[in-house]
C-alpha cells in the first residue's frame, strides 16, 4: 500500500459546474470580509423590489372584490333603499332616524351632548337569563 493515496488534490469537473463553483468560492471567500454588500443590501433589495411587484397585485385584488360588490340589480338597489337605474331613490326600510339638515348640523347636534354626565345602568335581563352576578 503506498503512503499517499492515489485520489487528486483537486476536484476536474465540468467546466459548467466548475464556473458555478468558481463564483461561489470567491462569494463564500468575500462573504466575511463584507458581510452586509453581499447578503444584507441584497436581501433588502430583494424585499423592497417584492414589495412593489406585489403592490399592483393586491390593488388588482381589491378592485375585483370592489366590483363584485358593487354589482348590484335593480330590484336589490331598491329593496336597499339604493338609487336605481333610473335616478328614483327606494323606500327606506328599516332606518332608525333621518338625518335633517346637512352633515355639519348633525355634527353640531351631536357635540353638543353632554357626555361627561351620565350614569351606568344594567339592562333588564328575561327570566331565567344568567345576569352575570356571583
Amino acid at each position: 500500500m503506498p503512503p499517499f493515496e492515489a485520489k487528486p488534490f483537486r476536484r476536474t469537473g465540468t467546466a459548467s459546474s466548475s464556473l458555478g463553483e468558481h463564483f461561489g468560492a470567491i462569494y463564500r471567500s468575500k462573504l466575511p470580509k463584507h458581510p452586509f454588500l453581499l447578503f444584507g443590501l441584497p436581501f433588502i433589495i430583494v424585499m423592497v423590489a417584492g414589495s412593489f411587484a406585489l403592490t399592483p397585485a393586491t390593488a388588482l385584488r381589491y378592485e375585483r372584490y370592489d366590483r363584485k360588490v358593487q354589482q348590484l340589480g335593480r330590484e336589490e338597489a331598491m329593496e336597499l333603499g339604493l338609487k336605481g337605474a333610473d335616478g328614483e331613490e327606494g323606500i327606506k326600510r328599516n332606518s332608525r332616524r333621518r338625518i335633517i339638515g346637512s352633515e355639519k348640523e348633525e355634527y353640531y347636534r351631536l357635540m353638543a351632548k353632554d357626555l361627561d354626565n351620565w350614569e351606568q345602568r344594567r339592562v333588564q335581563r328575561f327570566q331565567g337569563e344568567p345576569d352575570g352576578r356571583l
